[in-house]
């Protein structure tokens, strides 16, 4: 189903207050030096996208084919998305994109900083977040919903046959292709988890796991603030992770799924209890990895073990 919000692609952000002496620094040189430049889109021929993180990168690119070129900013698997800085080439590829494409919901700061620091009033800007009517605090890891990934297959195909409506046909025909093709795997594997395993006890590391684990109608039994606190780095209470720990001894939950970037040692010991009680550990991760694989290929493999993994705590 096509999703098609004009209001839902913005224009530059509203400047923030304040931005920290480096990130104003880099902005203040890349606005000096790229003064005269010539745009990217006129050299290349193609639409010019800049999507701040990898899954998002990845669908932009496959929908855009051979008419748009993407450029991600956040491809390293060991990189922080939350406090990445960026670097003066990051912001020239902003300063001259005719789409950025953001996570928001406070995800990327960063992203929204540089924005402000290279307005252009021809330049659009799809923020996932706003996309989606979230507001910071909710969960930004939207990439791990299926509804969330449709609606926003939909934002950026609209876009695109509005950037460059010479070739909207190509556009919709990438868009099926890649829902219907391309995604196929993956759909099949959520309805199958959906229809087979819903109802699962399940424990997991952190809060990206949640999406995903609500749309299968898992049953999640971490947590939520513990989850949380894993995610964005703050302190576990004692409480919490007696009660992560306590569910793993007890067997109350079936599989246990953490996000292999990110293994604590909080994390660590619950995958060493979740192990000694012969409870199936299957790993995610929160961007590409490996980073050369598409969104569909990344997906794919995490669903395949976590269905192998319910598959045998359940004997089906």
């Amino acid at each position: 189903m096509k999703f098609r919000r004009a209001a839902d692609i913005s224009r530059p952000v509203t400047p923030p207050r304040r931005l920290g002496g480096g990130l104003a620094l880099l902005c203040a040189c890349v606005l000096l030096a790229g003064c005269g430049s010539v745009a990217p889109s006129a050299v290349a021929g193609r639409l010019q996208v800049v999507a701040a993180e990898n899954f998002w990168g990845s669908i932009a690119a496959q929908l855009g084919g051979a008419h748009v070129h993407v450029r991600s900013i956040i491809t390293n698997p060991d990189t922080d998305p939350h406090d990445y800085e960026p670097t003066p080439e990051d912001a020239r590829a902003v300063a001259g994109a005719q789409m950025v494409i953001v996570n928001g919901i406070g995800y990327d700061e960063w992203a929204q900083h540089v924005l402000s620091a290279s307005e252009a009033s021809t330049r659009s800007v799809l923020d996932v977040g706003k996309l989606l009517r979230l507001k910071v605090g909710a969960d930004p890891h939207q990439w791990y919903s299926p509804d969330s990934v449709q609606r926003v297959i939909g934002a950026i195909s609209a876009e695109y046959e509005r950037l460059d409506p010479r070739y909207r046909s190509y556009f919709e025909g990438q868009e099926r292709h890649f829902e219907t093709v391309d995604l196929a795997r993956y759909h099949a594997l959520v309805g199958q988890i959906r229809s087979s395993f819903a109802g699962t006890p399940v424990g997991y590391s952190e809060s990206i796991f949640t999406p995903l684990g609500e749309y299968l109608h898992l049953r999640l039994m971490t947590p939520y603030s513990y989850a949380k606190a894993v995610s964005e780095g703050t302190e576990v209470s004692a409480s919490d992770q007696q009660a992560v720990e306590a569910q793993a001894r007890a067997g109350e939950i079936k599989v246990w799924v953490y996000n292999s970037q990110n293994a604590t040692p909080s994390v660590q010991r619950i995958n060493a209890i979740a192990s000694a009680a012969h409870i199936p550990i299957v790993t995610i991760t929160e961007t590409l990895a490996p980073a050369s694989d598409t969104f569909e290929q990344w997906q794919v493999l995490e669903l395949e073990r976590l269905i192998g993994a319910l598959r045998t705590t359940s004997g089906r």
